[in-house]
């Protein structure tokens, strides 16, 4: 199967944007070629902020938590962070029941995110 999670990796300002192109994101092998787009990027760029935009996005599997953290590990080592942007309300619920909200700051959209880059601001959390 050649079908694959389009992942488009894009540098916005001082913060690395990483798009998903497809609505839904569930398939082990498709995941595991996103992570590795990622990890790359990384290892490359060394990103202080990496967003990962989760507009369109009406479903993800358990492996897209894993691969977050995964990589939330990987840029804390060298002290960057990763943010998540336009998710829609029943994804960021699987955050909330996992506790995974804790471990993230989440923005209404892209923009917010690229806005508040270095800041401690949290946009959801008021209006």
């Amino acid at each position: 199967m050649d079908k694959k999670v389009g992942v488009e990796i894009t540098s916005e300002g001082s913060a690395s944007v990483v798009a998903f192109k497809s609505a839904s994101i569930s398939g082990v092998e498709e995941i595991a070629v996103a992570s590795e787009q990622i990890k790359k990027f990384i290892d490359e760029n060394h990103p202080n902020k990496l967003i990962f935009d989760f507009e369109g996005v009406k479903f993800f599997s358990s492996q897209v938590l894993g691969l977050l953290l995964d990589i939330r590990v990987k840029l804390k080592t060298c002290n960057g962070e990763v943010v998540i942007s336009a998710i829609n309300p029943q994804l960021h619920r699987v955050f909330k029941i996992t506790n995974l909200d804790k471990m993230f700051r989440f923005f209404r959209d892209k923009e917010s995110a690229i806005k508040t880059t270095g800041t401690n601001a949290d946009p959801l959390s008021r209006g």
